[in-house]
Parts: structure tokens; sequence; C-alpha cells
């Protein structure tokens, strides 16, 4: 199984980024998907997460109207267009498959990617 984020980098305030998580290994198709984040010195926070069939999304409220989730389920991959960047945004960016939250504010996945890193500055 992999899971391997792309597109992070340094941008400024204002600006847009769109990361891609390319999977393989496992049933893409049929697997809820969602992006966290974890920025220095702080726990992970979901940001966003999307049904199997890419019908549903879900936004944590500090992004809503400016993040975008999406899949290509013919490729295997999972998007998050980041629009509006602030400072704030900055962190580690995860994929994971069927992320959910456990007791004590940890956060469980089945498959988790190695993150991509978005500085805005």
């Amino acid at each position: 199984v992999q899971l391997v984020e792309s597109g992070g980098g340094l941008v400024q305030p204002g600006g847009s980024l769109r990361l891609s998580c390319t999977t393989s290994g496992f049933r893409f198709n049929i697997t809820a998907m969602s992006w966290a984040r974890q920025a220095p010195g702080k726990e992970l926070e979901w940001v966003s997460g999307i049904n199997s069939g890419g019908g549903s999304t879900y936004y944590l409220d500090s992004v809503k109207g400016r993040f975008t989730i999406s899949r290509d389920n013919a490729k295997n991959t999972l998007y998050l267009q980041l629009n509006s960047l602030k400072t704030e945004d900055t962190a580690m960016y995860y994929c994971a498959a069927n992320l959910v939250a456990r007791p004590g504010g940890t956060w469980e996945a089945r498959y988790w990617g190695q993150g991509t890193q978005v500085t805005v500055s």
C-alpha cells in the first residue's frame, strides 16, 4: 500500500496550492479519504473528508470556502485545492484512508501518506 502526497511548497498569503495524493495497493474507489494537517508544536487536525464516490465532502470550519477536496477514482488520486492561504495554514498535510477520531482526541487511519509541507509566509 502506498499513499504519496505532492504539491506542497512555499507560498505567500493569499496564494494557492494544489495537493495530490496518489495511491496504490488498496481499493481506493470504495474508500473514504481525508486530509489532515499538523503544524509545529500542535496536534494533528482533520481538514477535509470525501466519501468513496466523491458526492459528499466535509470541511473544517476554518477552511470552508477556501479549500476544495476532490478525487479521481480512475486515477486512484485524492486532491486538495488550497486557495486564499493564510499563515495559519502552515503545516504538514497528510492524506489518510478511513480516518476516524478516537477518544482522547487522537486519530486513526487505515493508511497514511508521508505528508507534504505547506508553508505560507
